[in-house]
């Protein structure tokens, strides 16, 4: 099967009363910057009540016009408030989409950074071009549904046709392909897959977990309450809508083997509370968007579906049942790595092709593998390698490795120029090389009765600063310094200046940020 995982975006659920029981379970970034900040400031949300950050990102929306003067934008341009975070240290950053003459910019977005006491600090660009066109009226043929953009993504802005195009994957996933076409020369200047999918296998458990449900009627619902009201569906072996919302009589849910329905649904609603605790009480964020509303699990996708995905039009996780239709794709880390392409697609939003496509699918294998380490689970200990539990390889073997991705057979250990041209799957390896050096070092060591040996590119040696500082830091540079068109350049400037945030200029963990990335050849 594909080693694909994925995102999208839609409407989210109320929240409702909860209980708990037990159940069984089987993303260029050209920044100009001025003094950075020194000492510790994790990011958190805005705020962290859901009504306080739209008043934020309202108030930012009524400055934009003087933002766009201060930035010397011209004339035809607007900027859009996407998001707004506040770090301890009280800088606001916050994250603007762009127009010209009322088209969206697509590769326009930036984020402004601004001192407590409102002076603009810097800003996070994904392009330095000047946004102009001769024109705004297409000179080919629109196709329908097309809308008119400028398209600022790569070289010289021009108007362009952005079109989606739906259909099915060759493994049977969903396909929503975003395509844009030159709208003077009718070339096709960009075009990716915006269903990003997860490879997955044949079985996977984590015990008897604790899962939040809601007492409907005589019975129980799968709706956690808890954590904005998130719930899990079963498909029938449907593709499309939500089916039928999982519900029991006795609150006591599925029996650990793929024969008994629950079961994935117990993984999926397991995996989906880890990943919210996880963004809350590590990264400070209330739910994927960080706005306190949940996303929606769907289980049972399909006919012996050997995948899973998330869908940003949708809000939602789906998986399927794997080849024997009695193995949930439910894997802990699937789930985390899957909803965490929500997440970045709420923040920098990377661009799912190149170099940026391979940040982002890094960024959701180190937030997958951190919700896994999260969660200490006995039986789904916390590790880097990515899908072990699933056996999606047939012999037992992981999809991914973090310590040496060229494990795989297929993945990057270091960047080198042809990088952005390997798929994302695999030019994700040497993000998540940096990740594993960052936090642990190189050389050979034993992590939860796992053996790891991470080489350097250049032979150096790396001292590991630990998980919980770098996640702090990745995380700090996806939702402040990256854009929609972050490289691994970019990507490298904006761990350091995540890092100088939160740790200052002359810290031992920018050093070690350095470290790591000239480890993985990113200089």
């Amino acid at each position: 099967m594909t080693p694909h995982m994925n995102t999208r975006r839609a409407a989210a659920l109320a929240a409702v009363a909860a209980m708990v029981v037990v159940g069984v379970q089987a993303g260029t970034a050209n920044a100009r910057t001025a003094a950075p900040d020194n000492g510790s400031s994790a990011s958190s949300p805005a705020f962290s009540a859901a009504a306080a950050r739209t008043t934020a990102i309202k108030s930012a929306q009524g400055d934009a016009s003087s933002t766009a003067a201060t930035l010397k934008l011209g004339d035809k341009e607007k900027l859009i408030a996407r998001d707004v975070i506040k770090d301890a240290k009280g800088t606001v950053h916050t994250r603007y989409e762009r127009t010209y003459a009322g088209l969206p910019v697509i590769g326009g977005d930036l984020v402004t950074h601004t001192a407590s006491n409102g002076k603009l600090k810097s800003v996070t660009r994904a392009t330095d071009a000047k946004i102009s066109v001769p024109s705004t009226t297409a000179k080919i043929k629109t196709v329908a549904g097309a809308r008119k953009v400028v398209w600022a993504g790569s070289g010289k802005p021009v108007l362009a046709l952005e079109s989606v195009k739906t259909g099915v994957q060759k493994d049977g996933t969903p396909s929503r392909k975003r395509v844009i076409t030159d709208a003077v020369t009718g070339k096709t200047l960009h075009s990716y897959e915006e269903i990003e999918t997860a490879g997955v296998g044949n079985s996977q458990y984590s015990g008897k977990v604790d899962l939040s449900t809601t007492a409907s009627g005589s019975g129980f619902e799968l709706t956690d309450g808890d954590r904005g009201g998130h719930k899990t569906y079963d498909l029938n072996q449907g593709e499309s809508g939500t089916g039928d919302l999982v519900t029991d009589d006795d609150d006591t849910w599925g029996d650990g083997t793929g024969n008994d329905r629950q079961t994935a649904a117990v993984d999926a609603h397991y995996g989906a509370a880890k990943t919210w605790d996880f963004y809350k009480d590590v990264l400070g964020r209330d739910g994927i968007a960080g706005d306190g509303k949940a996303a929606y699990s769907r289980v049972h996708y399909g006919d012996a579906y050997v995948n899973a995905f998330w869908d940003d039009s949708c809000f939602c996780m789906t998986y399927g049942d794997g080849a024997d239709n009695k193995s949930a794709l439910t894997g802990l880390d699937v789930a985390g790595h899957e909803m965490s392409h929500g997440l970045t697609s709420s923040t920098a939003n990377l661009d799912y092709v190149g170099e940026s496509g391979g940040l982002n699918e890094a960024t959701s294998d180190i937030f997958g593998t951190s919700v896994e380490f999260y969660a200490d689970n006995a039986t789904d200990v916390g590790d880097y390698l990515i899908g072990e539990k699933i056996d999606i390889n047939g012999d037992g073997t992981p999809l991914r490795y973090m310590d040496q991705p060229s494990k795989d057979g297929g993945s990057a250990d270091y960047w080198d120029s042809s990088v952005g041209n390997e798929d994302v799957h695999y030019s994700s390896g040497v993000a998540n090389h940096f990740f594993y050096l960052l936090a642990e070092g190189s050389g050979a060591k034993t992590i939860n009765g796992v053996d790891y040996d991470s080489p350097t590119s250049d032979g150096s040696t790396v001292t590991g600063i630990g998980r919980d500082k770098a996640i702090q830091i990745w995380y700090k540079a996806l939702s402040e310094y990256m854009t929609s068109s972050t490289d691994y350049a970019a990507a490298r400037t904006a761990t350091e200046k995540a890092a100088t945030d939160l740790y200052g200029a002359d810290s031992a963990e920018l050093k070690s940020v350095d470290a790591a990335w000239t480890g993985v050849n990113v200089k």
